[in-house]
């Protein structure tokens, strides 16, 4: 295609790639949307967006191309000259992610972090590809999640006394130093230490604490908390990471709720299907439930050790019509919820993908194109076309800029 190349067609409907990591559900997406999956691989997530490492594909001229070269034909005209010259490229990742297994425990660097880490790393000519690599990109990774089930996942530091009160009941010895420590110092630097001390124990302190946590929580089922830690050591037996529902909240996320997950924040998805969006990045750096590396220096120095109150974690969406939209405190993306749209016409800034959630979508431009999506499938909307009409009986996910 060559440069500045313009297609006249309002609507792109998109091939995404399926992600089948080993924590993914064999049977979600399939129940949910219909996704064929006769080899019963775990379907882990579908990726909408450019990035390399699953860029949908697009029809242009009855061929299918990568929607990145669409893209790039005319940047100032797909995305908007704005968002052409701010960011360069489709500024976020939108995905369907459905979890049996949890993920890692991970932070997200801030831009300013990423882009000084990943010049070191290219610096000391680390590959991108090495296991001990931790910057992929010079950018961040905020993500917003909307749950399509029953969603649980742990995000952000729990009150200081919290994570006091469940460690003196545990009474584990080889923490007994690190807990008296961290009991005179109920503030950000002590939960610092204390966290650092953690994921530095040697490998037989490590193992003897994790042998009395477990013995532990055999005996305190009653307690989520411990009944989680139970089932994540089936996950990952003698995991460092068994500590975090003591650490950090735990949450379960009803259908059709949302959460936004912040950089610098220790987060991690534990099981549940929903709708994820992020800025278009890669950078990971990793604290747990992992076979992974880990760099605790570099994720000690990304973290932010002030806790989040559990009643903030929920965000709730700005309503406007039928229209469900999620504010939230970065420009890379924009996410609404548009609930059994009737001829509801919509505004376009810049780069849009729409997901039919619940039914068949139905939309029309103002040249009078028309396209039909099952639920499941998605289309890119390109800037320039302005507006489209929506026709819906059920919700719309909109990622936008």
């Amino acid at each position: 295609m060559s440069s500045n190349h313009l297609s006249l067609h309002s609507f792109f409907p998109m091939e995404n790639k399926i992600q089948n990591y080993a924590w993914g559900s064999t049977s979600s997406i399939h129940e949910l949307f219909g996704f064929e999956n006769e080899s019963q691989q775990p379907q882990a997530e579908v990726w909408m967006g450019t990035h390399p490492q699953g860029c949908s594909m697009v029809t242009f001229d009855q061929h299918p191309i990568p929607l990145s070269e669409l893209i790039n034909s005319n940047k100032s005209a797909y995305l908007s000259s704005d968002i052409a010259q701010k960011f360069g490229d489709l500024p976020f990742l939108f995905k369907i992610l459905a979890a049996d297994k949890a993920l890692s425990i991970q932070v997200h660097p801030s831009r300013s972090q990423a882009k000084k880490g990943f010049e070191q790393e290219e610096q000391a000519g680390i590959p991108l590809t090495a296991d001990h690599r931790n910057y992929k990109d010079d950018n961040h990774k905020p993500e917003l999640v909307y749950a399509l089930t029953n969603y649980q996942a742990m995000n952000g530091f729990r009150a200081y006394d919290e994570i006091m009160e469940f460690f003196t009941d545990l009474h584990i010895v080889e923490l007994a130093d690190l807990v008296d420590d961290f009991s005179h110092a109920l503030t950000p630097q002590g939960l610092k230490a204390f966290f650092n001390g953690l994921l530095t124990l040697s490998e037989q302190r490590k193992h003897n604490a994790l042998d009395q946590l477990l013995s532990y929580s055999k005996t305190h089922q009653e307690q989520a908390e411990f009944a989680l830690i139970t089932e994540l050591n089936h996950q990952y037996p003698y995991d460092v990471g068994l500590f975090s529902p003591l650490l950090l909240n735990v949450i379960t996320l009803q259908s059709g709720e949302a959460m936004y997950l912040s950089a610098n924040t220790p987060h991690a998805y534990i099981k549940g299907t929903g709708l994820e969006i992020m800025a278009n990045s890669d950078n990971v750096l990793r604290a747990g439930l992992t076979p992974k590396h880990i760099d605790v220096n570099e994720l000690i120095e990304c973290t932010n050790f002030v806790p989040i109150a559990f009643d903030e974690l929920i965000l709730s969406p700005q309503k406007d019509n039928l229209h469900d939209n999620y504010n939230i405190p970065v420009d890379d993306f924009n996410f609404a919820i548009i609930h059994s749209p009737k001829e509801t016409q919509v505004g376009t800034h810049g780069a849009e993908i729409l997901m039919a959630i619940d039914c068949d979508l139905e939309l029309h431009s103002q040249n009078r194109e028309k396209m039909a999506l099952a639920k499941g499938q998605s289309v890119f909307i390109p800037a320039y076309i302005g507006s489209y009409i929506l026709n819906s009986n059920g919700r719309v996910a909109r990622a936008y800029n």
